[in-house]
């Protein structure tokens, strides 16, 4: 019998956010696989999961998928992620691999689930809260309402797409923001829109939570979300 492998959203922080299904594939597994960019680095989707799931006899095992700036670099190590899944597989291991908030979110794991359904393995996704929907309930925002429309861009660097989306879209928002709120700033006033209708949402449901306007000066997580909404008229 071949084993199975689970895409597991894990959700953005807090491990109570973790849904029901989740949580019994993570206890019935096999295995835990657990993305990391280099051996032994420190997993938060780990973390999360590690107050509600028992893992001290469960076998956990590091995925790696560098951030490398070449693309074939990339393609390479989501090769060999893919093999050692697969290999496990074969043996009959069922899999749980956990991401951050939804699996279907700019998560690596959907290039994983492609290759492993390729090549013969049966597959299930789990999904999970995503970040911004996890960080507007905590700051008590609708991220739309009635005819509103919703544009999510992946961070800054995707420099098109976040000012056509300040400059076109009702709602706004940016992934990966952390470093880049000055430059936020610099395309809100550009196309006339008010710091205040701005909220920075950082490391929802985790220690350092912060929830509150735009400050260039304050220094911000790599999990930093920034919701931009269209003025109240």
């Amino acid at each position: 019998m071949k084993g199975k492998l689970y895409g597991i959203g894990v959700g953005p922080g807090d491990p109570e956010l973790l849904t029901l299904k989740a949580k019994r594939i993570l206890d019935e597994a096999d295995i835990i696989a657990v993305p990391v960019k280099e051996a032994g680095e420190e997993s938060t989707a780990l973390e999360i999961i590690r107050p509600v799931v028992e893992l001290e006899h469960k076998h956990l095992l590091e995925v790696i998928f560098r951030m490398a700036k070449d693309k074939e670099e990339r393609k390479k190590c989501r090769a060999a992620a893919c093999e050692q899944l697969t290999a496990e597989l074969s043996r009959g291991k069922n899999i749980a691999m956990i991401t951050l908030g939804d699996v279907s979110v700019y998560s690596t794991y959907m290039y994983v689930n492609q290759y492993v359904a390729e090549h013969g393995f049966e597959t299930e996704i789990i999904p999970g809260i995503p970040s911004f929907c996890s960080g507007a309930a905590a700051a008590r925002l609708p991220l739309m309402e009635g005819n509103e429309s919703l544009v999510i861009v992946p961070s800054v660097r995707a420099e098109q797409q976040v000012e056509e989306a300040i400059a076109h879209y009702d709602n706004v928002v940016i992934m990966k923001a952390g470093g880049s709120i000055g430059r936020i700033l610099e395309l809100m006033k550009k196309y006339d829109r008010a710091e205040s209708c701005a909220t920075v949402i950082s490391c929802v449901g985790m220690k350092d939570e912060y929830i509150g306007s735009l400050d260039p000066e304050r220094t911000y997580s790599y999990f930093t979300t920034v919701i931009i909404k269209r003025e109240k008229r």
